[in-house]
């Protein structure tokens, strides 16, 4: 199989077992699921989609020398992924952990067609469910891992917060150390730990998108209330799911849905807020590889860094008092 991607450039891919996954029904899925979910669905955001960026992370483990079975682990460390990625965790009222595809990744893939495919290759499905027992594919925040680093690469491109030259030279710089992806120079881990911070801000956590997040959740808390949709459905693709939800008669679910629009605004107002929403923050403090083979934060190699990472967070952190401003008919 043979690749040209916009982070990583040309690759092939030759082992049979990531070809037949790739193949798989349950990793094609991701093709109709969206990174930045609803935000994707109705054009606020680029249309990145979870297949891109679970291919992305093979393709960093795989540039950075890991395993087959770290690229396997990195092909299917989001397969459980629900339609609207990160809006269920918002239906289900984990806003600030949004790790709901990760409890429930042993379950799903257990009702696909990956274990036959594992299996048919020599491996074991459930030494996948794990991702943290691959440590370049998966580390704890604030570091890097090639999880981490793809999504956040991907999402620059389409926030327009980073040149091609930009990318490359991040890419060019990343280094395994100690098993963990550290950068070898202070000054691109210093743009990439300020730029993951503008990133944050101008999407992930970001005050708009996490209103429209909060109002699609809403919209479909209101469809499994009404027996419309279960949770089942929640593995469908992100255009299923939206069309179901749109065929409902309900003029409550109507109303919501109708919200979910490029022209509604959110005003900060804790006086008469419709909804008290917060969000998961996000600000990596990437490793930096010394001659001497070390690792060390670059919050300890740059206190200003430092400084700035904690601001910022402190000053996003906690519920954000939203009023809806819907658009005028």
């Amino acid at each position: 199989m043979d690749f040209n991607d916009p982070i990583y450039g040309s690759a092939t891919i030759t082992e049979p077992v990531l070809q037949a996954l790739i193949q798989s029904e349950a990793v094609q899925r991701l093709q109709g699921v969206l990174q930045h979910g609803i935000t994707g669905l109705i054009g606020l955001t680029e249309p990145i989609s979870r297949f891109d960026h679970s291919l992305g992370a093979v393709l960093l483990v795989r540039r950075l020398g890991g395993s087959v079975p770290e690229q396997i682990a990195a092909l299917l460390h989001d397969v459980s992924h629900t339609a609207f990625s990160h809006v269920i965790d918002y239906v289900l009222d984990d806003h600030d952990g949004q790790s709901f595809h990760d409890e429930m990744k042993e379950t799903y893939m257990a009702t696909t067609d990956l274990p036959d495919i594992l299996g048919q290759h020599g491996y074991n499905w459930t030494n996948f469910v794990d991702e943290e027992q691959f440590s370049l594919l998966e580390q704890p925040s604030p570091r890097l891992c090639a999880d981490r680093i793809d999504y956040f690469l991907r999402d620059c491109r389409g926030l327009r917060l980073a040149t091609e030259a930009d990318i490359a030279r991040v890419v060019n710089d990343l280094v395994v150390g100690n098993g963990r992806i550290a950068l070898k120079s202070i000054s691109i881990a210093r743009w990439f730990g300020e730029t993951f911070m503008r990133a944050d801000d101008a999407s992930w956590a970001n005050f708009r998108e996490v209103g429209l997040y909060e109002l699609t959740a809403r919209a479909i808390r209101r469809g499994l209330a009404i027996g419309l949709i279960t949770q089942d459905d929640f593995w469908q693709t992100d255009a299923v799911l939206w069309q179901t939800l749109h065929e409902s008669v309900d003029d409550q679910l109507q109303t919501l849905l109708a919200q979910v629009s490029l022209e509604t605004q959110f005003v900060w107002d804790e006086e008469n807020p419709t909804f008290w929403v917060s969000t998961k923050l996000r600000a990596v403090d990437p490793d930096v590889l010394g001659e001497d083979g070390a690792l060390r934060p670059l919050s300890t190699l740059d206190p200003d860094f430092a400084s700035r990472r904690a601001t910022y967070l402190s000053g996003k952190k906690g519920a954000w008092p939203m009023r809806v401003v819907p658009q005028l008919n």
